[in-house]
């Protein structure tokens, strides 16, 4: 089998979960929204429920529009798929969201015009940018959010996560940055998110 078999969560294994998916049904208790300031703002607030968390933004600020390589976090409203973690440096999240470790052959594919573009994929890689397992904290917990993947469309970005947030705030490169015990906070709720509504 080769080595570059997708990985990412199938949406059939998602209905073995209790979360709902399915945007006919959408509870708004069951979002949690990111604001910024202005459309260029590279930090914002995350509420969920009655909590509000500072978090980071891309350092595009967030477009409606957003392609590959602009930096910007995309307006919108979209599912979080599953979590992974970093299970040498701390125990699994308690969720109800998908979840399983990140080992140390697992990357993302954020190139244009290969096959997997924004898939999760195994190491080797020919072309490759996006690794999982990284010597800084910043990927210790990923929530893997389904923006560009039902249907995938080359060029409209990829790898697109809420996950730890940089040494003194830095923006991220599209992603929501929070800081970890955050992160794991909002995840351990007893009802915890399943989307994430990024306004514009």
């Amino acid at each position: 089998m080769s080595r570059d078999i997708v990985q990412s969560v199938s949406i059939a294994s998602l209905k073995d979960t209790n979360i709902n998916h399915d945007r006919s049904t959408i509870c708004e208790r069951s979002i949690a929204t990111v604001r910024g300031r202005s459309l260029g703002a590279t930090s914002g607030r995350l509420t969920y429920g009655w909590q509000t968390f500072d978090c980071t933004l891309g350092s595009g600020g967030r477009r409606f529009m957003k392609r590959e390589g602009d930096g910007a976090t995309p307006i919108g409203l979209w599912p979080m798929r599953e979590v992974l973690y970093r299970a040498d440096r701390g125990r699994a999240p308690r969720t109800q969201l998908p979840c399983r470790p990140i080992r140390q052959d697992d990357a993302w594919c954020d190139v244009v015009g290969d096959r997997n573009y924004n898939r999760a994929v195994k190491l080797p890689y020919s072309v490759l940018e996006e690794r999982l397992w990284r010597d800084d904290h910043l990927y210790d917990i990923i929530v893997v959010l389904g923006y560009n993947d039902l249907p995938r469309v080359q060029g409209l970005g990829s790898a697109i996560f809420m996950h730890g947030m940089r040494s003194g705030a830095k923006p991220t490169a599209g992603c929501v940055g929070l800081q970890l015990n955050a992160l794991r906070q909002l995840l351990e709720k007893e009802k915890p998110p399943q989307w994430i509504r990024i306004t514009g």
